[in-house]
């Protein structure tokens, strides 16, 4: 750890952790925001709440589905560093729209508002589709190879440290200064981006296909037939699908069924960050630098025991005298409060000791003039199965399925997990 801790003094690396950094505490403050402002202040109805959120995460995932084949082809056959720029020059475009439907939403103008936050979520997903590949394939460029998996667990720490400054920040902002927080941290971010070192093309040019459909099929096909990669992208979708259930149910169930305010929304979104941190820098410290499996299995089966134990919490949950909201101090102060607070920690780190050694295979097991397209073809799959966990959500509200067994159904899925890291383990290991 002390060597992983020790990459934030070089330049090879700091100047990509903190534009992760800046990129994610911008996107997370400008959603958190946005959701808070349409489930509190504009919706009333349980169900619309639910809908927006699901409509909102769809936003987000679509530009995977279209751009990503695209996106790790560029990112192999061109500087690295140079497309870095790019994007984060076009971040601060998306954040003038975000902002500008902030401001006119806070306005009164709610439905225009509303179209042109959602509009910049959509191209926030277009960003995230072109950085994501980038922000792993470019670590085995600038570490050693002993490095790649600590380099690997920083920035997913640094991606949820973003999430829970950016959750907290935007819980208690008010939304005129979010507007300026958010086009402030896109131009400083695209100044840190300027320190990124080059990263040139490795491996022979690329012929580049501009068709989504056809690009991101040769893309899946050329990566899935290697096992440990099969393996390893299918452990990731599986997770991810998990995530975008709790994703879609969790604010919703803040509200209506912990009947608990905004701020304690904040709070417990901002624990669960600090959890994802804390087990992504702990499956590091427990591998010694080593990519492994190893401990998939265990860590992914503890995370469906938390869900479980959360599950059952919240139907126990003690509910707010009618047309009230728990409070941060009133909701800790009420029993179990505790009990549910140290379930959603589990469910994180457990989560980040998963997930961070999968992205890491990801990386490290192909050559490097393909570790772009690789996480690409990884960040397809992905948005396939987090549609689909969206989808599931939404039938499942439908069907009458409340979101307290919404989460046993996400508990029920995490044994697959299991037995997915499981076989990686034994083919790679």
């Amino acid at each position: 750890m002390l060597n992983a801790l020790g990459l934030l003094k070089e330049r090879r690396f700091l100047p990509l952790f903190v534009t992760q950094f800046l990129g994610a505490f911008n996107d997370n403050l400008f959603k958190t925001v946005m959701v808070q402002f349409a489930i509190y202040k504009i919706f009333a109805d349980p169900k619309l709440e639910q809908n927006f959120t699901a409509f909102a995460t769809a936003l987000g995932i679509l530009p995977f589905f279209l751009l990503s084949a695209l996106a790790g082809q560029l990112a192999d056959t061109h500087d690295k560093a140079k497309i870095i720029r790019i994007v984060k020059t076009a971040e601060i475009g998306i954040m003038i729209v975000g902002a500008s439907g902030l401001m006119i939403a806070w306005s009164g103008y709610t439905t225009a508002g509303l179209i042109l936050m959602l509009a910049a979520v959509l191209f926030l997903g277009v960003h995230s589709a072109f950085f994501g590949p980038i922000k792993y394939a470019i670590l085995p460029q600038h570490l050693h190879e002993d490095e790649v998996l600590g380099g690997t667990g920083l920035v997913e720490s640094a991606t949820y440290l973003a999430i829970l400054i950016g959750t907290v920040l935007g819980g208690f902002m008010a939304v005129q200064h979010a507007a300026i927080v958010v086009l402030v941290v896109a131009v400083v971010g695209w100044i840190v981006s300027l320190q990124v070192p080059p990263a040139l093309r490795e491996g022979k040019e690329l012929s580049i296909s501009y068709n989504p459909f056809t690009s991101s099929w040769r893309l899946i096909s050329g990566t899935m037939h290697i096992r440990r990669l099969f393996l390893a992208i299918c452990a990731i979708s599986f997770f991810w699908t998990m995530g975008a259930v709790l994703i879609i149910v969790f604010n919703p169930l803040a509200k209506n069924v912990l009947t608990a305010d905004k701020h304690v929304l904040t709070l417990m979104i901002a624990l669960f960050s600090v959890g994802v941190a804390v087990g992504s820098v702990l499956i590091n410290a427990l591998l010694k630098g080593h990519t492994s499996a190893k401990y998939g299995p265990a860590s992914v089966l503890a995370m469906g025991g938390f869900i479980v134990a959360f599950s059952l919490l919240c139907r126990s949950w003690p509910a707010a005298p009618a047309g009230t909201l728990y409070d941060v101090m009133t909701f800790i102060e009420t029993p179990r409060a505790a009990l549910v607070i140290l379930s959603l920690i589990g469910i994180a780190v457990t989560g980040g000791m998963f997930v961070v050694p999968l992205y890491a295979f990801l990386t490290t097991t192909v050559a490097k003039d393909e570790t772009a397209r690789t996480v690409a073809a990884n960040n397809v799959v992905n948005a396939g199965a987090m549609t689909i966990g969206a989808i599931g959500v939404q039938g499942l509200a439908i069907a009458g399925v409340s979101p307290e067994n919404t989460l046993l159904v996400v508990a029920a899925m995490c044994p697959v997990s299991a037995w997915l890291a499981y076989k990686l383990h034994l083919a790679c290991d």
